[in-house]
């Protein structure tokens, strides 16, 4: 994801009084590229001070402190994007298509669509409905977007609808203030803002021939001279998806194949907010939740393949992540809400 982003996330967490003791030691290697923005930090990096922020912080107040502090030109040409091209449909569409230069594609995805008298915009992810830094994100995409293009129509523009792929918070007045509307609707399949197509395909006002071709050649050649970085985190998580898929991981092995000692890579997981239990049963959540929705294999093989005891501990788990039985996950998985059941996501 972009340094950008990422500086956000810290100057929200400091805002809302986060201890920087607790997200510091994440920066690790990105501290010192994190005013570069050919640098794209780590999406962990982001998201896990987004988890930090949200123990003290409910989840609306964090999506609309991040909407605050983005002013224009705060995403760099992402946000130009939208409010030069000679419409702000246009804008957004071209924002949709170089989406790479500020978030992680991987995790999430800007999507248009035209529907008659309306168009849609949705921030696309896996989040997990009880996932709270996740629904901070995604609240907080609509409503970048929204600012975004009232800034290319030069006039504030009010959605008819707004849907959440989020459960509903105890209170509602910052989504409110964030989106202009209690037009707001919760645990949708996807997180999305609806506005008048005549709002959005109205000429941009003082738009500049030839600007959005310069803007998308830069946008290119930013994603093109990008440099990804990698914090020990992510080179831990690479290391233990391949002795996992392996066999039953142990730290020794992980250990040995990092090149530090069993000692040491417990402390290190401590330092990042994390447990080697914690990093194990993430890495087999996400692969059972892969199996139940893309394939035909029965509860008893999968659980034999993700090192769990039998069919019954692994149906504990799954209840205990997301509150359902592997049945309902699997149907859920190959249904148009499917997306309610995913692994958490963020804007990375």
């Amino acid at each position: 994801m972009s340094s950008a982003l990422t500086r956000l996330s810290v100057k929200a967490a400091r805002l809302l009084d986060t201890p920087p003791a607790g997200y510091a030691h994440l920066l690790g290697l990105a501290s010192e590229h994190l005013n570069d923005d050919l640098c794209r930090i780590p999406a962990a990096t982001a998201n896990r001070i987004a988890e930090l922020t949200t123990v003290r912080t409910p989840w609306p107040e964090l999506s609309l402190v991040l909407a605050q502090q983005s002013r224009i030109g705060t995403l760099g040409v992402w946000d130009y994007l939208i409010t030069s091209a000679a419409t702000p449909l246009e804008g957004i569409r071209d924002a949709s298509t170089y989406f790479a230069t500020v978030a992680d594609t991987g995790t999430d995805t800007l999507e248009v669509a035209e529907d008659g008298e309306h168009v849609t915009v949705s921030h696309v992810n896996q989040a997990d409905l009880t996932h709270e830094a996740a629904c901070a994100v995604s609240a907080y995409a609509l409503g970048l977007y929204q600012r975004r293009l009232s800034e290319a129509a030069r006039r504030g523009l009010v959605p008819l609808r707004v849907t959440l792929a989020a459960g509903a918070p105890r209170r509602h007045g910052a989504l409110t203030e964030l989106y202009g509307t209690r037009a707001v609707d919760f645990e949708a399949p996807t997180s999305s803002i609806t506005f008048l197509a005549t709002d959005l395909k109205a000429p941009t006002p003082h738009a500049q021939p030839g600007l959005s071709g310069v803007l998308r050649r830069h946008a290119e050649q930013s994603l093109a001279t990008a440099v990804p970085l990698h914090d020990w985190l992510d080179l831990f998580r690479a290391a233990l998806a391949s002795v996992h898929h392996e066999g039953t991981p142990k730290p020794a092995t992980v250990s040995r194949r990092m090149g530090v000692s069993t000692r040491t890579l417990q402390r290190r997981l401590d330092a990042h907010g994390t447990t080697w239990r914690n990093e194990v049963e993430a890495l087999r959540r996400a692969d059972i939740t892969r199996m139940l929705h893309d394939t035909d294999l029965t509860v008893d093989a999968i659980a034999a393949r993700t090192g769990y005891a039998d069919a019954r501990a692994l149906r504990r788990a799954v209840h205990r992540w997301y509150g359902t039985t592997p049945a309902t996950l699997r149907r859920a998985g190959r249904s148009p809400e499917s997306g309610r059941f995913s692994r958490p996501g963020s804007m990375g």
